[in-house]
């Protein structure tokens, strides 16, 4: 069984907002892949699916980004799933928007929903790094991630949900490398400067 957990703040003000795409890229991959119906456990809403043979729990966490760690850790402790089947999909500010990385364990770069789980869980569970860029300057990094997507955004968000969902089996099957190759290719070079 796996654990994923798209992080987000709750709240139609911050649906839009670049610190969700975490939340957007869990709700492309349970559309895609048919899970159940979303119902509310764990402090977070929580659905379930099968992906690639593997039982997959998605799992938005509704207690605002700086405590997704409450969240994570009683779903993971209650599901008994350890740290190498939980994956969590988020915003990175330190990669080109459309970019996509995936790496285990590491610190949490700042990223207060990563310093939370860290806290609760540990730190080596699977991480789905989505690239939005930076703003340039640390002072308007809150803005920045707490603002909605541009419309100028849309050509590069859209298909790189779209290839996330798509290619999450090689994911669930631990081809990490694999899967960063596959969103790669069906980017095709859409999004940061030099593509992804």
């Amino acid at each position: 069984m796996m654990l994923v957990v798209g992080l987000g703040n709750p709240g139609a003000d911050y649906a839009q907002t670049r610190h969700n795409i975490g939340f957007m890229a869990v709700d492309a991959l349970v559309r895609r892949h048919s899970f159940s119906p979303w119902k509310v456990k764990f402090q977070g809403e929580v659905c379930e699916g099968t992906i690639a043979g593997e039982k997959v729990v998605a799992l938005k966490p509704q207690t605002f980004m700086n405590l997704s760690g409450q969240s994570v850790g009683m779903a993971a402790r209650y599901l008994k799933i350890t740290l190498g089947h939980v994956v969590v999909i988020h915003d990175e500010l330190d990669l080109e928007p459309g970019r996509v990385r995936v790496k285990t364990g590491g610190g949490s770069g700042g990223h207060n929903g990563l310093k939370s789980i860290d806290a609760h869980l540990g730190k080596d569970y699977r991480r789905v790094r989505l690239g939005i860029g930076h703003p340039g300057d640390k002072n308007l990094v809150t803005s920045y991630v707490l603002h909605a997507f541009a419309k100028a955004d849309q050509v590069w968000l859209d298909p790189l949900l779209d290839a996330v969902a798509i290619n999450f089996p090689a994911l669930a099957t631990g081809d990490d490398a694999g899967f960063m190759n596959k969103v790669s290719l069906a980017m095709g070079g859409v999004g940061g400067k030099d593509g992804i």
